[in-house]
């Protein structure tokens, strides 16, 4: 298990917010737990899966906005090891 803090930045868009739903919303067909919060998505699941995972919802805020900016933070330590 890996987890993933992502934020999507939507460059040049005069719907910034439509493009950063779009992409939370390709998290409904996927098998990852994720959190979404005011400045970004949690996400946790296999390390497959969470890769996939943030290739689809780049390629869809990328589809929506045209020119976007994700930040992206992996890590495969447990969540009582980053305390």
């Amino acid at each position: 298990m890996i987890s993933a803090e992502v934020a999507i930045y939507p460059l040049k868009s005069s719907h910034a917010t439509k493009v950063i739903d779009n992409s939370i919303k390709t998290l409904n067909n996927s098998n990852i737990d994720y959190t979404v919060n005011s400045m970004n998505t949690r996400l946790r699941g296999r390390k497959e899966e969470i890769f996939n995972t943030l290739e689809t919802m780049f390629s869809e805020a990328e589809t929506t906005g045209g020119e976007v900016s994700m930040v992206v933070t992996i890590t495969n330590a447990g969540e009582k090891d980053l305390i």
